[in-house]
């Protein structure tokens, strides 16, 4: 996550990403049961076993420790079942409530990015890592270890575990220990023919197998846990969310979104508001200025602004989503944040309005569209390239694009511009319904008024420019 803060200078990253997969998990899965569980403080059984077990972490962050109390109680705020157990790990915790959900006809879902909770895979069991979107269930284990859930346990014996410091066979890594997991079954019966893996890895199979008592039960999830607060699944009900608390909490760390969501007030602005502090120039109101273009004048002006502007923030109007059957009807520039300009060429409203000739248009930019040297900002600059490929300019000098950007920062969010401005600017912008209707009477870009059209199309400029200059710090 990125280092994100509140007003009071707090960091405030792990609670609006966990929260953000909570959020995500009950929306992508309709749970009858949940339950949200964290490592209590204090040694475990596994300490006990193997002093050097994860001695090799560093302590926790200073800006993390500072977040797990509030976090606590932001989950259970939510209506999120919060559980701990001292002596035992958050792994094991989750093994025996998965074992408990299966025993009672229950499928589970293990939201994780833990490699070692592959162990509990099964058709009753699912993990989810909502990082990246990866699902394994029993085939999906095998296409990402090479081994069956089943073998997860001898796998990890084998090759070990170097975040928790756990040993395994020298020499022996994932793809050797497959193999002679696929040739042999088990461990144990790798171990009835140690003699007759040769080399140095066989060498270190064999001084190595007085070992395997405690890495097995270093690696071996506990499925058996007496878990207090479970008396039965009944306990593991999703209650409903604490709205007081929620707002309490998403106006202390500055959760503007989530806490419009609560109280319906779309003008509401948490006290603590990260992006005062983040980018207080953003927070005041922009001046702007916005130019229509329908002058060979004007026009050159413009070009002459763009040559000498360092990243200029480009977009397109068109007449389809999809780009390889879009139209050009239009192009919007913005150089600096509130200064930007449209260039209409194909729009056929019944405002008449006057436009230059689309193809002597694009032959006065081409030279600075297709410059590799002049830096270039877009939203999706995959569908404007194509845009202009479709009229015979290879754009170039693509240096930006505020929609990876954003993905690279919230990939378990929608990334559309309106959207990202009113998260990331408190200013979602115009929208294209608002302006072209929805439906069967929604009408084409190229149909609308230039005037609409034309703000329309220099505040997505515009908007992105100052996106850019929030997101890619």
């Amino acid at each position: 996550m990125p280092d994100l803060r509140n007003a009071l200078g707090e960091p405030t990253s792990a609670l609006y990403g966990v929260i953000s997969m909570l959020k995500r998990l009950l929306q992508d899965y309709k749970a009858d049961y949940a339950a949200c569980v964290f490592d209590a403080s204090g040694k475990t059984f596994r300490d006990n076993l193997y002093h050097e077990y994860k001695s090799n972490r560093p302590s926790m962050p200073a800006d993390l420790s500072a977040q797990i109390e509030p976090l606590h109680k932001a989950v259970a705020a939510l209506g999120w079942p919060v559980i701990s157990v001292e002596g035992v790990e958050a792994d094991d915790v989750i093994g025996t409530l998965a074992v408990m959900a299966s025993e009672n006809g229950v499928n589970t879902i293990v939201s994780t990015g833990d490699k070692d909770l592959a162990q509990l895979v099964n058709k009753n069991v699912t993990l989810v890592n909502t990082m990246n979107n990866e699902t394994q269930d029993e085939a999906g284990v095998i296409e990402k270890f090479g081994v069956r859930p089943d073998q997860i346990i001898d796998y990890l014996m084998l090759v070990g575990d170097s975040s928790d410091n756990i040993p395994g066979v020298q020499k022996v890594g994932p793809k050797t220990a497959a193999n002679w997991l696929n040739k042999y079954g088990s461990l144990d019966n790798i171990i009835k023919h140690a003699d007759e893996i040769k080399g140095v890895a066989g060498n270190n199979l064999r001084e190595f197998i007085p070992k395997f008592d405690l890495t097995r039960q270093l690696v071996t999830i506990k499925t058996d846990c007496e878990v207090p607060s479970v008396k039965g699944l009944s306990c593991l009900s999703l209650r409903q969310p604490n709205t007081k608390e929620l707002i309490e909490i998403y106006e202390h760390y500055g959760f503007r979104t989530w806490l419009r969501e609560i109280t319906g007030d779309e003008n509401r602005i948490p006290e603590n508001d990260a992006r005062v502090v983040a980018d207080a120039q953003e927070s005041q109101p922009i001046e702007t200025s916005y130019e229509t273009i329908s002058s060979w004048d004007a026009l050159d002006k413009w070009i002459g602004i763009i040559k000498k502007t360092g990243l200029v923030s480009l977009d397109t109007e068109t007449t389809s989503l999809n780009p390889m059957q879009a139209k050009l009807v239009g192009i919007a520039i913005a150089t600096k944040p509130g200064l930007a300009c449209y260039i209409p060429v194909g729009h056929t409203g019944p405002d008449n309005f006057p436009q230059l000739p689309k193809q002597e248009v694009l032959s006065r930019l081409k030279a600075w569209l297709e410059d590799s040297s002049s830096k270039k900002l877009l939203h999706n600059a995959k569908y404007d390239a194509h845009v202009f490929h479709n009229e015979g300019i290879k754009l170039a000098g693509i240096a930006e694009d505020t929609m990876l950007q954003a993905y690279v920062l919230e990939s378990h969010r929608r990334v559309g511009l309106n959207e990202l401005s009113e998260r990331w600017l408190g200013n979602p912008g115009t929208t294209y319904e608002s302006l072209c209707g929805k439906g069967a009477k929604q009408i084409g870009f190229n149909d609308l008024d230039v005037e609409s059209a034309s703000f329309y199309a220099c505040e997505d400029a515009d908007l992105t420019l100052q996106l850019h200059n929030v997101l890619r710090p």
